[in-house]
């Protein structure tokens, strides 16, 4: 049966199902070409009488169909495209329903699939539709007993979602298992895995005295790769009970690892399923960005017990209700782990380069969307980094106390059920007795705000006025914006460094710090007692996600590179300075900033995770986006003439950092990782220096005796533009090829290398012995490395970049079509370039359009890029 047709599906046009299923059994029988399902639920009808009962499916064969144990005939039932319709049923009613399925041909990896000759589920979004028909909504909840058959010398381990109630051997060789979970959940929560694995055992005892039980399970003979995980997992369980009082409620919390994934994990309750990737790590084949990938997914899947799971989304539109939630907690627990201020400009790193970019495009929608064709095509920067920075700006405007009130209302009102965003906002209204009206419209507009800052200083009064302006540019299908409320955390600094406090109207308190709220188009604040012209710094710890033009000259800038106390707007400073020198502003030399930096390696033993972010000048992405009418090549060029001076001017301390020898033991610890961080940079300032930097970097390569210091080499001798570069390539390769994960850097580690042979390396990459369209890993280490992490490649000026990867996406669609509809997410910005790359870039998209194969979730992302 072929997939049901594209259909826009709208958040005005929800309504509550006309029928509920409240208790679903299932039973697997597993055979990896021809697995049978059988599912017994408990249907109740809901709404209106004269109703069908209207089940979704895809790539399933009906084997039978009953209710309350009468077969039913052709007559009652229907099938249509992606439909099972039944007739007239009763208002109460058992249903049992047979459908046979071929996991092993299911390239998908949506639904049962097979993944290393072991069975495994992905079933959010809509995967579940593809196991049986279904009522395969958010809004629909059932407790689930799932018992699974299989034979027991190729599938010894079964697992489901719950606590494992009985288990025991059948004939012919199979075993089975039943699974019972007492949590009313969704199906897309669902998840089943059975094969042979390695696995791990720990346990955690929680705040009221209970112990459960914790298992990872991997493949045969990477046990030992898990344990930092299995500690990251029970430092979130212990951070969840201490932070938000939320304690595990089942016996046992299961983790699975896959080689073959289309997401990074998957939350399912009890039974986490993740990318393998995410999971195995030790010091000679994980880097430790990789360590911070793994606590911070961890946490991020544990986290979505309660945020995600015991209270769930009603519809797919609130999917920022538990995402943006669930990567603001995610930050916070990762922030107490590690440092503070250095994970909060990693996080804005992170929106600024994925999120901005999407605001800025053809593929911009709002925190809460209003249609979509595929869900699939949502899973974004928006829903989740965007989404979360609305969690912490709600915190600023209600404050901690409020806050945390609305949270624990949230959870005691919400638990159980499928929720909105009006719910969530509703208890912090509650909790804080304020009107939160206003605050929805972040949910509601897509675009990032601009907000301008200009002030004016009185020597004779002692008071600076300041005027803020916020605008919201348009965005598809929004071409006008109200204001919003915008949290503003603002201090000054004078010429010399010294910190200024201040007073406002209505507070005589003089202080350092002050919480303003931008509410409307504009507004004048005026700050009194200031003996001496101060430095405003208006962003304080990246208060709200919006850009900010505050009309600072060099010198203000260089004043609060040196001295501002908020590490966040030391930090910008030196972006700043370095993306205007980047793009022909010489208000402040390239050797004045090689200075500041030069400083900041001075003070770097205070903490050099901080001084490492100081090091690393703004990428090209960057650039691009912060360009009116972009030159990749030109703007590439500039910045590695930035990059050569700055270089040249702190060789003597960078060549000391690249020399020094790793530390032994190896430590996880943020400390070591943020000395690591340092050396790194440094190798990355070395490369722009080219062939003079050559033989140290490669000196660097063959001395690594761990991940990181492997790949940062590495990285730094693909961006030199050395041969010395594929000599170290092979080294790596020969160590490395029988690992996949490692191997996966390999390959990525040369798609985005900013050489000028780069489209031509890619491509001889998608012909080597060991890529595989059908492993998403493999696929995301060429193609995504390629497209999001080598623009001057991808936005070549003859258009090779953006046929490399339209060609690409266009054959994995055939296999595996959401992964094929992500990777055509850096198309987001190619209105941007000039005419001949425009050309180029809408050629390649009109050329996948016009395939009659097309799937649903490619056809949509096109779509919408070219709209």
């Amino acid at each position: 049966m072929r997939d049901a047709e594209n259909v826009t599906v709208r958040l005005a046009n929800y309504r509550p199902p006309d029928y509920n299923i409240d208790e679903i059994a299932l039973v697997f029988s597993l055979s990896p070409e021809a697995t049978l399902v059988a599912a017994r639920s408990h249907v109740r009808r809901m709404g209106d009488a004269e109703a069908p009962l209207v089940l979704v499916g895809e790539r399933l064969e009906l084997q039978s169909i009953a209710i309350d144990d009468v077969a039913l005939t052709t007559e009652q039932y229907e099938l249509a495209p992606g439909k099972l319709i039944v007739h007239a049923p009763p208002a109460d009613f058992r249903l049992d329903i047979v459908t046979r399925i071929n996991p092993a041909a299911n390239t998908h990896l949506e639904g049962l699939y097979m993944s290393g000759g072991r069975f495994c589920t992905q079933c959010e979004a809509e995967g579940f539709r593809a196991i049986t028909y279904a009522l395969d909504r958010p809004d629909v909840l059932a407790r689930y007993a799932v018992r699974i058959e299989a034979d027991k010398a190729a599938y010894p381990t079964l697992l489901s979602n719950g606590n494992l109630t009985e288990a025991g051997d059948l004939e012919d060789g199979r075993h089975f298992a039943v699974w019972v979970d007492p949590h009313p959940k969704p199906a897309y929560l669902f998840a089943l895995c059975a094969g042979t694995y390695e696995s791990i055992h720990d346990s955690f005892t929680t705040m009221s005295g209970r112990e459960v039980a914790l298992g990872i399970y991997v493949d045969p003979g990477d046990g030992e790769r898990a344990r930092y995980a299995m500690d990251a997992l029970k430092r979130a369980m212990k951070w969840d009970e201490e932070v938000f009082q939320r304690e595990y409620d089942l016996d046992l919390f299961n983790i699975v690892a896959v080689r073959d994934f289309n997401f990074g994990a998957m939350e399912n309750k009890g039974l986490n399923i993740f990318n393998s990737s995410l999971i195995l790590a030790n010091p000679q084949t994980a880097t430790d960005a990789d360590f911070e990938a793994i606590e911070a997914v961890v946490g991020h899947e544990y986290f979505h017990n309660w945020t995600g799971n015991r209270i769930t989304c009603r519809d797919w539109f609130q999917l920022c209700l538990k995402e943006g939630l669930t990567v603001y907690r995610e930050q916070e627990f990762s922030a107490d782990q590690r440092s503070r201020a250095v994970q909060r400009i990693k996080d804005v790193k992170r929106l600024r380069a994925r999120q901005f970019a999407e605001d800025a495009g053809p593929l911009a929608h709002p925190v809460r969307p209003s249609s979509y064709q595929k869900i699939d095509n949502f899973y974004t920067a928006t829903i989740y980094e965007k989404g979360g920075e609305l969690i912490r700006m709600l915190k600023r405007l209600i404050g901690e106390t409020a806050f945390a009130r609305g949270m624990q209302l949230y959870f005691a009102r919400r638990d159980g059920t499928a929720s909105t965003v009006e719910d969530f906002i509703a208890c912090f209204t509650e909790a804080s007795e304020r009107d939160l009206s206003a605050f929805f419209r972040w949910y509601e507009q897509a675009g990032t705000p601009q907000v301008a800052s200009r002030g004016k200083y009185d020597p004779a009064s002692g008071v600076f006025e300041l005027t803020l302006m916020q605008r919201t540019p348009p965005t598809p299908n929004q071409p006008t914006k109200r204001p919003v409320p915008i949290p503003l955390d603002i201090g000054f600094i004078a010429a010399d460094g010294a910190a200024l406090q201040a007073t406002q109207h209505g507070d005589d308190t003089p202080r350092a710090s002050h919480a303003v709220v931008l509410e409307q188009e504009s507004a004048t604040l005026h700050f009194h007692g200031l003996k001496q012209k101060p430095i405003p710094s208006v962003l304080r710890g990246f208060s709200a996600p919006v850009s900010l033009d505050d009309g600072l000259g060099g010198d203000a800038r260089m004043a609060q590179m040196a001295h501002d106390p908020d590490p966040f707007t030391r930090w910008e400073a030196g972006q700043t300075l370095a993306r205007a020198l980047m793009l022909g502003d010489n208000s402040v030399s390239a050797e004045a900033l090689a200075a500041a930096l030069a400083r900041e390696l001075d003070r770097a033993q205070e903490d050099p995770a901080f001084a490492a972010l100081a090091l690393r000048l703004p990428d090209l992405n960057e650039l691009i986006l912060a360009s009116p009418e972009p030159d990749p090549e030109a703007l590439h060029a500039q910045r590695e003439g930035l990059r050569r001076t700055i270089a040249q001017h702190l060789r003597p301390q960078l060549e000391q950092l690249a020399r020094a020898k790793s530390e032994t033991p190896f430590s996880v610890s943020a400390a070591a990782a943020g000395r690591r961080a340092l050396k790194s940079a440094a190798l990355d300032l070395l490369s722009a220096l080219g062939e003079e930097s050559g033989a140290l970097l490669l000196e660097a390569f063959e001395d690594a005796d761990n991940m990181t210091a492997s790949m940062a080499a590495l990285e730094a001798l693909g961006a030199s533009g050395v041969h010395k570069f594929d000599d170290a390539l092979a080294q790596f390769y020969q160590r490395w090829k029988d690992n996949p994960l490692v191997l996966d850097k390999w390959f990525a580690v040369q798609a985005a290398a900013p050489r000028a042979d780069a489209l031509s390396r890619a491509a001889a990459l998608r012909e080597h012995a060991d890529f595989s369209l059908r492993n998403p890993n493999r696929v995301r280490a060429l193609a995504a490395a390629f497209a999001m992490r080598n623009p001057r490649a991808f936005h070549a000026a003859d258009g090779g970049g953006y046929r490399f990867v339209a060609a690409l996406a266009t054959a994995i669609d055939e296999i595996n079509p959401a992964l094929a509809a992500r990777l055509l997410t850096p198309f987001e910005t190619w209105r941007r370039f000039d005419p001949a790359r425009q050309r180029h870039a809408r050629t390649a998209l009109e050329g996948m359009i016009a395939s009659p194969k097309l799937s649903k979730n490619v056809r949509e992302m096109v779509e919408r890029a070219l709209a």
